[in-house]
């Protein structure tokens, strides 16, 4: 790993994390030191935002982002880019290759609906349409054997069609392909003849999983992302580049860590939902150092999505369920990712009156581009920030530490608009929103944390993102926990949190085997080809420099005949004898009995899926926030509180003393985010400078 210095002799490391409404950007040097900067996003040129952010932070440290990028050592990219491209719908025209007789995989799913008695709702599309998927003459048999040969000439005339049809990316998809990838390897060689310069997935070479929905649905989106993806972080590249960076450039994955930049690029699939996967690497963090606790709960709200998350026993929970949209009716990756909830529930979450008469926030949000009314870019719809600038809990002319001026005239127009289709008063309307869109968040927490037998009260609560101050207060009294930490740095948890993340790199073989009739000789094969898989990558992080912990195992296993499968490490690498495979089944029923409240010990257990991950560990910095700025006396401001206005203080974030205690109502104002200290709750400023608010 290139290491590079800057004129002091400092060295840098910049993480990033490039939302819809804001790009944040933490900066730490070698000497412990970190700045936090924070900008809007610019979608028509994403490196002028992301200078933008670098140049906020550099200031800071009373540097420019020229010295910063040329004494960077290692960047790490984060973006939202990949999972709204989905939502949206704007990725690459993509075609579906697959096994004659079996179009509708897309189609038909797994079968499941939220509202199975919904009759007037329409079945969800398929992500690639009927018209772009084609049926090659060909079939594989479960055991890798030739049941029907590839017709080639009929394959050929096929992908020479897609041309015709302005294809921009192709999916194969074949039965049978993770026994016998024969076919699929055929067709993607005739792809690459005939279809020079388009790309293409090959399902057995991305996920090789049984499930054919999902293996399918993850070839499907990994190639409609290629096109955008590709072109989107060599744009970013370059642009470091051209900005003096010569370090080394990583992106972060769904799983929570990072990958080199040229991974990403050959699978864009890991970058979806990879946002929200780093807030939680920062809330582990915070949680053992500060709080003393293994289990958390981590909120993080930006300006477009709130985000939940989970640490148990100190391991960030993942899930193989990773849906964007609504599950069953949205689109599944199939791959293992950070197990985090999003509700469009943010800074600029747009309120709106629905055609019962009544108020609602959300999920539409303003983004940046107009953005809030307050911005006065063109905005002229109440969301979430502009009711906070009603509220008085925003300043106008301290937004961004000032380098950002707010429209409170243009706020309190926007929500008076509200007020008067509800014949509510401004003040009111405005709190109602922030009601609103604080129990929208209540929900996805309980989503994530009652509905999997998780107690929150029995938790700690680490919150971050520019807009996790304003409620935050009001959301731990409703789930019971008595107090929540917020960092110094939660305004760029996100971004603070690629600070913290690992390498990690995973991969992964499909056997079915059971319990009772358990083959050691194949599964103890199917976990070597796993280590020699990661052989080669170890190899070439620990050249880098980097510490390499043992390669990790997991099985996804299930009760006999059931549907679904849970994810649980291996005690081991090697199943050796009888007392190996009794460990497995017991930790089985264990995880079980925890997550469902229920076992029967005397079942089965089919293990479905095998897995084995890689983790090495970069230099990371400490927990300690930005450098605070100079003792100042607290300001005074106006804020609605309850029934009224009151007079509050308002302190510079930093400028408390550590160990300091305050009693609300009052406001914390740091840099990129506002603590809301209500009447019912105390602020305790820790011995690290960050903030734990206790709620009554």
């Amino acid at each position: 790993m290139s290491l590079a210095a800057d004129s002091t002799g400092r060295r840098f490391k910049v993480t990033c994390d490039v939302g819809g409404t804001f790009t944040d950007v933490v900066v730490t040097d070698d000497a412990g030191a970190t700045a936090i900067g924070k900008s809007l996003t610019t979608p028509g040129g994403l490196v002028v935002g992301l200078t933008a952010a670098i140049e906020a932070a550099a200031a800071d440290l009373d540097l420019d982002a020229g010295t910063v990028l040329a004494g960077c050592d290692l960047f790490v990219y984060a973006t939202t880019q990949a999972t709204n491209a989905v939502l949206v719908g704007n990725t690459a025209r993509t075609a579906l290759l697959c096994t004659e007789g079996f179009p509708d995989v897309l189609v038909r799913r797994e079968g499941g609906s939220l509202r199975p008695y919904d009759f007037s709702a329409s079945p969800p599309p398929p992500y690639v349409p009927r018209r772009l998927t084609f049926e090659l003459p060909e079939r594989i048999g479960a055991a890798g054997e030739v049941v029907v040969p590839l017709d080639e000439e009929a394959a050929t005339a096929i992908v020479r069609g897609l041309a015709r049809r302005g294809v921009e990316a192709v999916a194969v998809s074949l039965l049978w392909s993770i026994v016998n990838p024969a076919h699929e390897l055929r067709v993607g060689e005739l792809i690459a003849r005939e279809l020079p310069g388009v790309p293409f997935t090959l399902s057995h070479q991305l996920n090789p999983i049984v499930r054919e929905y999902r293996r399918t649905s993850c070839a499907a989106i990994d190639a409609s992302l290629k096109p955008i993806m590709q072109a989107h972080l060599r744009e970013v590249a370059t642009g470091l580049r051209e900005l003096g960076f010569a370090g080394e450039l990583l992106a972060a994955n769904s799983l929570g860590g990072v990958i080199p930049m040229a991974d990403l690029e050959a699978r864009p699939v890991y970058a979806v939902r990879s946002g929200p996967s780093l807030a939680p690497v920062a809330g582990r963090a915070y949680g053992e150092a500060v709080l003393g606790s293994a289990d958390v709960i981590v909120c993080d709200t930006g300006g477009t999505s709130f985000d939940v998350s989970l640490v148990r026993t100190g391991e960030v929970v993942t899930t193989r369920e990773t849906w964007l949209g609504e599950p069953f009716a949205g689109h599944l990756t199939g791959l293992s990712s950070v197990d985090a909830r999003s509700v469009g529930a943010g800074g600029g979450s747009i309120a709106w009156i629905d055609s019962g008469g009544l108020l609602r926030v959300g999920p539409q949000s303003a983004g940046a581009d107009p953005g809030p009314a307050c911005y006065g870019n063109g905005g002229s719809e109440a969301t979430v920030t502009d009711a906070a600038v009603v509220l008085g809990y925003l300043d106008p002319d301290r937004f961004l530490g000032g380098r950002m001026d707010l429209d409170a005239e243009a706020a309190e127009r926007a929500v008076g608009a509200i007020a008067a289709q509800t014949g509510s008063d401004v003040p009111a309307t405005a709190a109602a929103i922030l009601t609103i869109v604080n129990e929208h968040m209540v929900a996805a927490i309980k989503e994530i944390t009652i509905n999997q037998g998780v107690d929150p009260r029995d938790s700690a609560l680490v919150a971050g993102g520019g807009a996790a101050g304003l409620g935050i207060a009001a959301i731990a009294r409703e789930l019971g926990c008595r107090s929540v930490l917020l960092p110094r740095t939660a305004g760029a948890l996100s971004a603070f949190g690629a600070q913290h993340a690992d390498i990690v790199t995973e991969v992964g073989r499909s056997l079915l085997t059971d319990s009772g009739d358990f083959d050691f000789a194949a599964v103890n094969a199917i976990l070597a080809e796993l280590d020699a898989d990661l052989a080669a990558t170890a190899g070439t992080l620990r050249d880098g420099g980097l510490e390499i912990a043992p390669v990790q195992h997991f099985v996804e296993a299930r009760y006999a005949h059931q549907v679904w499968e849970l994810g649980l490490p291996l005690a081991g690498d090697r199943f050796d004898d009888e007392a190996d495979l009794e460990r497995l089944v017991a930790d089985f029923h264990a995880a079980h009995e925890r997550i469902f409240a229920v076992t029967d010990p005397g079942q089965r257990v089919e293990a479905v899926h095998w897995k084995g991950r890689l983790i090495a560990r970069p230099r990371k910095p400490g927990l300690a926030g930005p450098t605070p700025p100079p003792p100042a006396p607290p300001r005074r401001r106006r804020a609605h509180f309850g029934d009224g206005a009151v007079e509050v203080e308002v302190h510079e974030g930093g400028s408390l003393e550590r160990g300091a205690r305050l009693a609300g109502p009052l406001l914390i104002t740091e840099p990129t985010t506002t603590i809301v200290v209500p009447p019912e709750a105390t602020l305790h400023v820790t011995d690290q400078g960050d903030y734990l608010l206790e709620v009554a």
